[in-house]
């Protein structure tokens, strides 16, 4: 149906002119920055721009690149260690169920230092400085992605901590990368018990099932390609039991992208 001309305004809305528009917000950032002077987002130490690493911290950033693992995307000491196939151990004695993971970061110090006040102190602007990193990390997986889905908290976890640090790292990512996110396409149906301690079989049986699609996200998720994203990748249990869920509920396929890898103690 064709809306009627008397559903919109006899007058066109005026819109501030965009130089003065862009002056007020560099104005409004410069009085911000005089009441409370820009700092590192890991170390506290004064950067220009608020949101910046300093340069020490970023020079001490350790950005997974290659040599890698063609699969599951877990960093080598050496091109050798993947063979012919550029494939870790664990690839090779069992294939993942996902296409692809890609990791921006390794998991140490400075990776926790980043990660873990946006996982556990609220520090949800965080984000906005690990989504390039991933963007850049994941740029061929986003580029083959219909939708994005981050792996869920069981809702009991999600009440605890009022947000889901995967949901926050796809918005972020997605807004970069021009790609959709579906929040609550995934459902966790139980709370597994925590998996730091446990070996990767002892990983992959723990949440083994323990993660649906919405009955209602179905048709989002049937016939298109999927990246799933998170926070960190250890062993890749919980991405393959999403993977697992998302396969079943029609996905084309599934890619992993995460801020950080866990580095395989076998490769050291």
């Amino acid at each position: 149906m064709v809306r009627s001309c008397s559903a919109f305004p006899e007058k066109p809305t005026l819109l501030p002119d965009p130089g003065i528009a862009g002056k007020v917000r560099q104005a409004g950032r410069m009085a911000l920055d005089l009441l409370l002077p820009p700092r590192c987002a890991a170390c506290d130490n004064a950067v220009v721009v608020q949101g910046q690493l300093c340069a020490a911290c970023f020079g001490g950033t350790n950005f997974v690149t290659a040599p890698l693992c063609a699969g599951c995307g877990v960093p080598f000491a050496s091109v050798e260690q993947g063979g012919p196939e550029e494939l870790c151990p664990g690839c090779r004695a069992h294939a993942p169920l996902f296409r692809q993971a890609r990791a921006a970061l390794r998991y140490d110090e400075q990776a926790r230092r980043l990660i873990l006040p946006l996982k556990h102190g609220d520090r949800v602007e965080l984000a906005q400085i690990l989504a390039p990193m991933m963007t850049r990390a994941g740029a061929a997986l986003l580029g083959r992605a219909d939708v994005l889905i981050p792996v869920p908290l069981h809702r009991r976890r999600l009440f605890e901590r009022k947000y889901n640090q995967a949901a926050v790292l796809a918005y972020a990512v997605g807004r970069l990368a021009g790609r959709a996110v579906v929040p609550d396409a995934l459902v966790r149906t139980r709370r597994t018990a925590p998996l730091d301690e446990k070996s990767p079989e002892e990983r992959a049986r723990e949440v083994a099932g323990s993660f649906v699609v919405r009955p209602s996200r179905v048709g989002v998720v049937a016939g298109r390609a999927v990246l799933l994203v998170d926070d960190v990748m250890t062993s890749g249990a919980t991405a393959n039991a999403c993977t697992a869920a998302l396969l079943e509920a029609g996905a084309l396929a599934v890619d992993v992208l995460v801020a950080a890898r866990v580095p395989d103690p076998r490769l050291n």
